[in-house]
């Protein structure tokens, strides 16, 4: 009898269970007598499948139409005709059934036309997702590149988008406000208007300087002539490199970030030899990499520009200090993130990272124990204990830590700015300022260094506190020789980007995409990895 008793009270509990609550429908057509349109409910059971999102989108609109206005069905289809110019492609966006749709809607039964309001709401969060945070996420391609993802609530903007009638104004918004992005807007317009012809390759056994005579300055004035570089009808068909063919070579260098020398080499001819087709792609990919930056990068920060070898200290919009970096070669990447200065330390010392203890340090101190002392090296057990060269066991190389000495030879420099990260990379000065003069300056380990860092170092410390800072009080510590910490207590951002196309001045400027990632990007933005 227990049992039989227990049995009737389980199911007596389940049968007692309460249904969901059924969603609050209402199924009346809304006559709006002042905007002259009638707006047709949607019913849940429509939306079952769909994500939470977009069933959020209608509850909030009491489940009935969401673009029942022309105009605001037409600023939407307008971004999707139109987001080539962000470089996305307005086929992922179903243009051609939208646009078949629009064309026809007056003729469409109220089931069809409801179907086609999903549609557009679909289309809506798709491309509005797209335009603030990017097709793609850089977690998903990269495991070096450190960018907090970028959230955010669409459908209050939605709504508010519909009420007011700003849908374009709120596309408007959801879009980088960065000046660099901007330009590369314009820049995709700008290289739009050259004609499409096709490159002939052009390429030399030697490096051409100027008074050289051969027939290929002809087709090298042809394509300067075509990138508005040289404008000197008269000569372009002759074989002399001359004067004002330098000229031209010159601007085409510094506009690809080459040493504008008038040297024609290798670097010279593949930009030379770079498309327009190929151009636009590099453009399509710096905009979805703006895409994944942070919206708003704050008031005070750094922010370096990898294939451009240089960092930019800006204040307000406004760039108060530049400096050429030397960045991570091909192999050893420097990784791309964002973090916030922490502090300075003069006279560093610094602790080999594991990339280097393999691939450098251990190879070289296995031939030659001198390697150590020649390089101020201190080996460390895993006790904290210091180990002598000769006692040092290359097959354990990786249990030990290697500390340089602090001086104006360390691989650090005189300072280096700390930030959080985990690839435990920081900007810092270096013992190889000589490297400063080169234009191809991806040298480093991973982390950047950076010309004249003391000067910048001041520039920060005296903005925060400047009747300490602004004096010689960094002299006085660099002549005690001695390491020391001091805490950055204001905000100043740091980014590491990564962009190799923008415009200046008007004038179209590309970089030597040195990790490769412009190419892969831009298949993987129109589906073709």
């Amino acid at each position: 009898m227990k049992k039989i008793a227990l049995l009737l009270f389980i199911f007596s509990f389940i049968s007692c269970k309460k249904e969901p609550a059924p969603i609050a429908f209402d199924n009346s057509i809304i006559k709006d007598t002042i905007l002259n349109v009638i707006i047709r409910p949607v019913h849940p059971d429509l939306l079952s499948e769909k994500s939470d999102s977009i069933k959020l989108y209608y509850q909030k609109m009491n489940f009935h139409e969401i673009w029942y206005l022309d105009e605001n069905r037409r600023d939407l289809i307008n971004e999707i005709k139109f987001c080539y110019e962000d470089g996305l492609n307005p086929n992922d966006y179903e243009i051609n059934i939208i646009e078949d749709l629009e064309s026809k809607r007056a003729k469409l039964n109220d089931e069809d036309i409801v179907k086609y309001d999903i549609l557009l709401t679909e289309t809506f969060e798709k491309l509005a997702n797209h335009l603030h945070k990017g097709k793609l996420n850089p977690k998903e391609l990269y495991t070096d590149w450190d960018l907090k993802p970028k959230e955010i609530a669409l459908s209050p903007l939605l709504e508010k988008g519909i009420k007011e009638k700003i849908i374009a104004s709120t596309f408007k918004d959801l879009k980088p406000n960065h000046i660099v992005y901007q330009l590369l807007k314009k820049s995709l317009v700008e290289i739009d208007k050259f004609p499409n012809v096709t490159f002939e390759k052009i390429s030399t056994k030697n490096k051409i300087v100027v008074n050289d005579t051969l027939p290929e300055m002809v087709k090298i004035k042809k394509r300067l002539a075509y990138w508005k570089d040289y404008k000197n009808k008269d000569s372009i068909i002759t074989w002399a490199y001359d004067t004002l063919t330098l000229k031209a070579v010159k601007r085409f260098q510094a506009r690809h970030g080459l040493a504008p020398d008038g040297v024609i080499g290798i670097g010279t001819l593949k930009a030379l030899n770079t498309t327009k087709s190929e151009r636009i792609e590099q453009i399509f990919a710096n905009l979805e990499r703006w895409r994944w930056y942070p919206s708003d990068l704050g008031e005070k920060y750094l922010i370096a520009n990898i294939p451009d070898y240089m960092l930019y200290y800006v204040k307000n919009n406004d760039t108060v200090s530049s400096h050429k970096i030397i960045v991570g070669k091909e192999k050893r990447k420097t990784p791309i993130l964002t973090s916030k200065l922490s502090n300075f330390v003069f006279y560093p010392t610094w602790t080999v990272p594991p990339t280097i203890i393999k691939e450098d340090l251990t190879p070289a101190a296995t031939k030659n124990r001198n390697y150590f002392s020649s390089t101020r090296l201190t080996i460390y057990n895993s006790k904290g204990q210091e180990v002598s060269p000769y006692n040092w066991e290359p097959s354990k190389a990786k249990s030990y830590r290697y500390v340089q000495k602090p001086g104006a030879d360390n691989s650090l420099g005189l300072v280096k700015f700390n930030f959080v990260n985990r690839h435990s990379v920081y900007l810092h000065d270096t013992n190889h300022r000589d490297y400063f003069v080169k234009s191809n300056r991806s040298l480093s380990s991973g982390c950047v260094r950076v010309e004249n860092p003391l000067a910048l170092t001041k520039q920060i410390l005296t903005e925060i506190n400047p009747e300490k800072w602004s004096g010689g009080e960094i002299d006085s510590i660099l002549k005690q020789e001695k390491t020391k910490t001091v805490s950055v207590k204001d905000t100043v951002n740091v980014y590491l980007f990564y962009w190799t196309s923008w415009i200046e001045n008007d004038k179209l400027q590309f970089r030597d995409d040195i990790y490769e990632l412009d190419k892969a990007l831009f298949l993987k933005l129109r589906n073709r990895d």
